[in-house]
């Protein structure tokens, strides 16, 4: 097996694409592994390094692994790398063995990380334990979860008919009153976005909650001049007035509803019942073979996890967040620190 790094021509753009998309998880290919969502992430100002595990037979070669790495950096010369829902590796393979080679190569990085925080969808430190030698220790640690741990997908194999007798009897309703009046629904431009800013600083103030700078949906949205369909915005509107929009993530086999937002007007409507229901039919339709609610908490978000749960569909659990530490006794007093500045 071999490390290396993927470069930015069209060719291994399309190796990567092609590698995380045909290495689809139970929950379908991750887009935050995407050379596209690394390109968002470098736009914003985060440092970006692609590696992959190869292995070659003659001039033949394979791909085992692929992982974007972002470069976090933690104070002075400290910085970690994080690899969000990834690394992703070959499904008929044998992960464990390529994982702890991409774990020994990455320790051994002219730049060393302080540790690798990585979010493996099936990932178990005692696995890695046994075959690990002990001139090769790798230390773990569980840590918070910087995605959620839980999300709400859909089956889009199920016809449209299951997937409305799947849902609750409240969420169908609300979906036919939204239709019975006038809502509809169309695809809104780059230059519409202002308006999406208006409807999810309306629904910050309503909901309390903390809203990214407008600059990030600028950036969102700037994804799709390098890759068009990456990333949508649909608006719900009545009588030509946007009373509810939603952004969408469109990669390999999923649709992915990323940001929603609605106004405090017509509110009566439950537009964004149907905004989710014309997305959800799109991407059946289009070929798409899982709707991603993104992210559910009954005890964080009990009222967006309500909404989302109202759709039916079937609960999926990640692994959660790891760290794998280099250097034991600085990490220490990173989580030290860490746990003091969650206390102030």
């Amino acid at each position: 097996m071999e490390l290396f790094y993927f470069n930015p021509s069209e060719e291994e753009q399309k190796k990567l694409g092609d590698f995380i998309k045909s290495n689809a998880s139970a929950a379908g290919a991750e887009f935050s592994q995407s050379f596209e969502w690394g390109e968002f992430l470098e736009v914003s100002g985060a440092e970006i390094l692609r590696v992959g595990v190869k292995k070659s037979a003659g001039k033949e070669w394979e791909i085992l692994l692929a992982a974007t790495l972002v470069k976090k950096k933690i104070g002075g010369k400290f910085f970690y790398y994080y690899a969000p829902r990834g690394p992703i590796y070959k499904q008929s393979g044998n992960p464990v063995e390529v994982l702890e080679f991409l774990f020994q190569e990455i320790k051994k990085l002219n730049e060393p990380a302080l540790f690798l925080r990585f979010e493996i969808l099936e990932f178990k430190a005692d696995e890695f334990k046994k075959i690990a030698s002990p001139e090769k220790p790798l230390l773990f640690k569980k840590t918070i979860n910087l995605q959620p741990a839980k999300t709400l997908l859909l089956d889009l194999k199920k016809s449209t008919e299951e997937l409305l007798k799947e849902m609750h009897q409240k969420t169908r309703y609300n979906i036919r009153l939204a239709e019975k009046h006038g809502v509809v629904i169309k695809e809104g431009k780059a230059d519409e976005l202002k308006e999406f800013w208006r409807l999810l600083k309306t629904t910050g103030e309503r909901d309390n909650f903390r809203l990214h700078p407008f600059s990030h949906y600028e950036k969102l949205m700037a994804l799709n001049n390098q890759a068009p369909g990456f990333i949508k915005l649909y608006f719900a509107q009545v009588e030509g007035k946007n009373i509810a929009a939603g952004i969408f993530s469109f990669y390999g086999d999923k649709v992915t509803y990323l940001h929603g937002a609605s106004d405090n007007e017509f509110r009566n409507l439950m537009s964004p019942y149907l905004l989710q229901w014309s997305l959800i039919k799109y991407a059946q339709a289009a070929g798409y073979l899982y709707y991603d609610f993104y992210g559910i908490d009954e005890k964080k978000w009990p009222g967006v996890t309500r909404f989302k749960t109202g759709f039916g569909g079937y609960v999926f659990e990640y692994s959660g967040t790891s760290d794998l530490v280099f250097k034991p006794v600085i990490y220490r007093v990173y989580e030290f620190l860490r746990k003091l500045r969650r206390l102030i």
